[in-house]
């Protein structure tokens, strides 16, 4: 962080002046991650991990070309908070621990992390009714049978296991600025049936959920000297039931060149901006 800072106020002075930031290939940045970040299926795919399909289009990359930084991307499609310490296995071979990237002279890491613990993208699936009620099943009626909340409890219940994850970080990279990047808005309230065959009920619940995450998030980040950025708020309008031209995010039904649930190209440049301004 000592120096980031330094480093990051030069850049800014100099897209202020010029319109254009100029690279400090001194500043060490390591992004980790799940897909929300990496960037599945978004041209042009990274070759040197075809098994975690990552883009090199994806926020990370954005973020470093608008702050001048080098980037070590280790994001991985599928990523779970244990694959920052192991080994996260994968058709085309292992990889190696995340966490392997860091050191002492890392200045930046990013990290979002945790979606997949919670199960997010089974609960949106278990979501789908491709007609209207009351033919089907609600999800949220599944996840809340019995008077508990099923999902509340697993996204509650995972503060410790990403509090964990951030002592790590800190313990590999003592002298960075930790980022924790949270997760956006992939549909509005109500959502948009049938153009993403999700009752409205069940958008709010889903999208309740993915709320609930980023204060988790929030949270375990203040309480150990972390920043997060929330992209909730910011990217709220641009999700899966949006015009083309502003989706940021893909829905069940993906309609651009990205995976289900997750954002698009347009979607991880505005987010890398979104994360440069937080900075």
């Amino acid at each position: 962080m000592r120096r980031l800072l330094p480093v990051l106020l030069a850049t800014l002075a100099i897209t202020w002046t010029t319109g254009a930031a100029t690279a400090d290939p001194g500043v060490e940045y390591v992004a980790l991650g799940d897909s929300a970040a990496a960037g599945p299926l978004i041209p042009q795919q990274d070759p040197a991990a075809p098994e975690c399909l990552r883009s090199t289009r994806n926020w990370p990359n954005a973020l470093a070309e608008r702050i001048g930084a080098r980037l070590t991307d280790v994001t991985c499609s599928g990523a779970v908070t244990d694959d920052l310490a192991g080994e996260q296995s994968g058709v085309l071979g292992a990889q190696p621990p995340q966490a392997n990237a860091l050191s002492a002279t890392t200045d930046l890491v990013t990290v979002t992390i945790g979606g997949n613990d919670v199960r997010l993208v089974d609960a949106a699936v278990s979501c789908v009714n491709l007609l209207p009620e009351p033919v089907g099943r609600s999800c949220r009626a599944a996840f809340t049978e019995g008077g508990r909340d099923r999902l509340a409890e697993a996204i509650d219940a995972y503060a410790a296991e990403f509090a964990a994850a951030l002592d790590l970080i800190a313990r590999r990279a003592p002298g960075a600025r930790v980022v924790v990047v949270g997760y956006g808005t992939y549909i509005r309230p109500g959502g948009c049936h049938p153009d993403q065959p999700i009752w409205a009920r069940d958008a709010d619940y889903l999208q309740g959920s993915v709320h609930r995450l980023n204060g988790v998030l929030a949270r375990e980040s203040a309480a150990r000297g972390a920043s997060f950025v929330d992209i909730e708020q910011p990217t709220a309008g641009h999700d899966s039931c949006a015009p083309s031209r502003e989706r940021w995010f893909e829905g069940v039904v993906a309609n651009g060149t990205a995976a289900p649930l997750h954002p698009n190209a347009d979607g991880m440049a505005a987010i890398g901006r979104i994360v440069a301004e937080r900075l």
